[in-house]
């Protein structure tokens, strides 16, 4: 099947020839008028005043809001917890980070109100601020929100199977701590948003344009903000919305915002994010601070594992976090067996902005950790760094991990021995041995991580202690809808409940639809913008956690085996045999003795002649389908969770070489080897590992959202916040896979979306610390350049001194 899936992106002809329609393209309503926003210029203060008026009075200002109306017509956003964070979608008493909303001017155009919001005014009582996980944890750490007593937003701790004991036997113990940085996706749209409040005999609406791909359990939070049943807020998603890599799936406050802005300009308004403010307070991923520890046997075996996680999510836990600390829960020991689980984790609030998804939330974090604490377990135990790992690896499934995860399939042993063989190791090794020799800095780092997709959302119910779930009030799914028809010429529409960020979903749609039902893919099409008023959506349809290859793609199966049973129902009218034996091909339904018909005129009877259809079929060539997988559940009392649907699996090996003078860093060789089970389209493929490398890069050695004592953000703009370019992505790259299908997928599909995102930032930081380890020098934090080794090698030597 994979071979014949070899048609390029049909995606690409309107993204390349300047045709795509974003938001910012797109005037669907007359008389759109435009907003700007007011930021907070205090990273934690009390706002004494809020002075309207001169805005108000400029001229071509239709409406300026401020926290008085904000406070009149919204209410806080439903939390994961019970913590007493009251997040709104602009400040009304107290503003907690540079960039949050304060007030929203409505004028004629974006010069007019910008001018306009230069002339509200402001008094601020600045109060005390953190912005790290360490500070805001102290004793007298000022508060974010007193009423919660902390700045810590939720606290669990779990234990699965004989930890203590295990620690007790051990014959070597292993330690780390590590810190994760804050980094985001830098989209190449900002976040943008249209909305219109309407008031008719149903009472108020609201319809809604955004660049938002979901997940859509956010629709119901917004609705519940503004007070509305979920059927009266509309949303519509262009088909392009100029990338996310999961930043615009979180909570979009700003449609909640400028619904308040509509209701007082009595006008639709369109409000467009700049880069500045997308640096400044959109979202970014959760900066996580990680203590690890593992028990270890004489073998190299680890026999139990402790992890305390600690996630800054900026100043409000909004939802869907705490996310980042459980998408992962199932899958927490990685790709090892390690029977015993020690966890503790924290969300923390600091004066940042507030977090959300970012491509592959929560492994990113975790498996940096984790395979940091994998080297020291080899140099505890004498062992080389890929035979540590080899002497773990799970080697059998399904495999049940002690947090309740579910391995599907997989062959990690073997995609080890595939990824050290692309990467030729032993020919680095001496490579490394020989610029050692000369006094020159190389290192080799490997990483392995198990890939986690199809997101079941119950796994944000552990937040919540058990004993706190109220029976009957579970989460759990993983559901993805899809609608299918055929008109009267045979063409197949295939409607989609996944709004793609550019990986090619309407591509594999198509050839997934186009294979079950027998036809050319020219004879399918694909429609992948949302309108949830009439596209097939649930609150957990979403392009998020890799969910299209296993998910949606399993739905557009069942849609099109609905509709081509009834397409050979029909044809056995024509061709006068039963249907049973009839197949679809070549675009014909074909019959055992080699006669055929038509698959568009089997479909025209159907349409044209439903009364000569065989008893009991129906003259229906629409079909709505759900994929369901029964193996997500929701948690269970004991905290266990099979957090994911599917699970793949990367090994990476990544070399590095460091200049002794500059300390630049330069990547030598890449090798990364990807199990997403069976190839549906190896293009796109090859595709997402490229992209997340590059993302991945990004993370590891540029990208950080940082911020000065005070509270005040020093990374603003690109040229303090910098991004990878192809010239830094110019490594040589040696990548494969192997097929391990998944038997929980009707095509064996698993996601592929954010492996090497997850894999590479680890595997880069155990090749420098192989490098710098000769001179004694320990990583425990990313990302890593030349000014932060040249600290680095300073502060040992300093140490070496005294």
């Amino acid at each position: 099947m994979a071979e014949r899936w070899t048609p390029s992106r049909v995606e690409d002809a309107a993204l390349v020839s300047g045709t795509g329609r974003f938001l910012d393209d797109l005037d669907p309503l007359p008389g759109t008028l435009v907003a700007a926003v007011v930021r907070s210029t205090q990273p934690h203060a009390r706002l004494v005043s809020v002075d309207l008026s001169r805005a108000r009075a400029h001229p071509g200002v239709a409406a300026v809001i401020g926290p008085d109306e904000v406070r009149e017509a919204v209410r806080p956003f439903p939390l994961s917890t019970g913590a007493a964070m009251p997040y709104l979608p602009s400040g009304v008493d107290t503003v907690r980070f540079v960039g949050e909303p304060i007030a929203v001017v409505v004028a004629s155009d974006r010069y007019t109100a910008e001018d306009a919001a230069e002339l509200v005014g402001v008094d601020y009582e600045p109060l005390g601020v953190v912005t790290s996980v360490r500070a805001a944890l102290e004793p007298d750490a000022p508060l974010l929100h007193a009423d919660n007593g902390s700045n810590v937003a939720t606290d669990r701790t779990f234990s699965f199977g004989p930890v203590e004991q295990a620690f007790e036997d051990a014959a070597h113990v292993v330690e780390g701590e590590y810190d994760f940085p804050r980094y985001s996706s830098v989209p190449m749209e900002c976040y943008s948003v249209i909305a219109h409040w309407t008031q008719d005999a149903d009472g108020p609406a609201v319809e809604t344009w955004a660049n938002f791909h979901g997940p859509f359990t956010m629709v119901p939070v917004m609705a519940g903000a503004l007070g509305l049943p979920t059927s009266s807020v509309r949303l519509h998603v262009p088909a392009d919305i100029g990338g996310s890599f999961g930043i615009k799936a979180g909570i979009y406050p700003y449609v909640v915002l400028m619904a308040v802005a509509s209701r007082h300009s009595g006008t639709p308004v369109r409000w467009t994010e700049d880069r500045v403010e997308h640096l400044l307070a959109s979202s970014t991923g959760a900066d996580r601070v990680m203590r690890c520890a593992a028990a270890v046997d004489d073998s190299g075996t680890v026999t139990a594992l402790r992890m305390d996680l600690v996630d800054n999510v900026g100043a409000y836990m909004r939802p869907p976090e705490p996310s980042t600390l459980y998408r992962c829960f199932g899958n927490i020991t990685g790709p090892y067996r390690i029977g015993a689980v020690g966890i503790r984790a924290r969300a923390v609030v600091t004066n940042q902005m507030p977090t959300g998804l970012n491509r592959g939330f929560g492994g990113q974090q975790l498996y940096f950790g984790l395979e940091r604490l994998m080297d020291a377990v080899a140099d505890a135990t004498g062992l080389d760094a890929v035979e540590v790992r080899r002497r773990n690896l799970v080697d059998r499934f399904p495999y049940e991990t002690p947090t309740g995860g579910v391995y599907d399939s997989g062959d990690y042993a073997a995609a080890v021995e595939l990824a050290v063989k692309n990467a030729e190791l032993d020919s680095l090794r001496a490579t490394r041995a020989s610029v050692r020799a000369e006094g020159g800095y190389y290192g080799i780092g490997v990483a392995l991580v198990t890939d986690p997709s199809g997101t079941n959302i119950g796994y944000v119910g552990l937040a919540t202690p058990a004993s706190e779930r109220k029976p009957g009030r579970d989460k759990s799914g993983s559901t993805e809808h899809v609608r299918m028809s055929v008109d009267l010429q045979g063409r197949v529409t295939v409607m989609l409940g996944s709004v793609p960020q550019g990986q090619g979903h309407a591509t594999v749609a198509r050839q997934v639809a186009a294979d079950r039902l027998g036809l050319p893919v020219e004879q399918v099409r694909v429609v992948i913008d949302m309108d949830t008023a009439t596209t097939p959506w649930t609150v957990t349809s979403g392009s998020y956690s890799s969910r299209f290859a296993p998910l949606v793609t399993s739905a557009v199966v069942e849609a099109a085996d609905r509709i081509g049973a009834t397409v050979r129902a029909a044809a056995s009218v024509l061709l006068e045999v039963p249907a049973d034996g009839l197949v679809l091909v070549d675009g014909t339904v074909r019959a055992p003795s080699g006669e055929s018909v038509l698959f568009r005129h089997a479909a025209g009877v159907v349409h044209w002649d439903p009364g000569a259809l065989p008893d009991g079929t129906s003259a229906r060539l629409y079909e709505e389908a759900a994929f369901t997988p029964r193996e997500v559940r929701a948690a269970t009392r004991d905290d266990r969770i099979n957090s994911s649907l599917c699970y793949g699996f990367v090994a990476e090996i990544v070399a590095v070489r460091i200049d002794p003078d500059t300390l630049e860093i330069a990547i030598d060789r890449v090798s990364s080897v990807h199990d997403a089970g069976t190839v549906l389209n190896q293009q796109l493929l090859d595709g997402q590992v490229y992209g997340a490398l590059t993302q991945a890069l990004g993370g590891a050695m540029y990208e950080e959202f940082t911020y000065a004592t005070s509270g005040q953000p020093t990374s603003a703009t690109f040229l303090d916040y910098l991004c990878p370019t192809s010239a830094e992505a110019g490594y040589e790259l040696r990548t494969d896979h192997v097929v391990s299908p998944s038997p929980l997928t009707p095509l064996g599909a698993k996601g592929s979306g954010e492996g090497s995102s997850m894999s590479f930032p680890a595997a880069f930081a155990n090749a420098v610390a192989d490098a710098l380890a000769p001179h004694g020098v320990a990583i425990t934090r990313l990302p890593l350049h030349g000014e932060v080794l040249h600290q680095l090698l300073s502060d040992h030597e300093e140490k070496q001194w005294h």
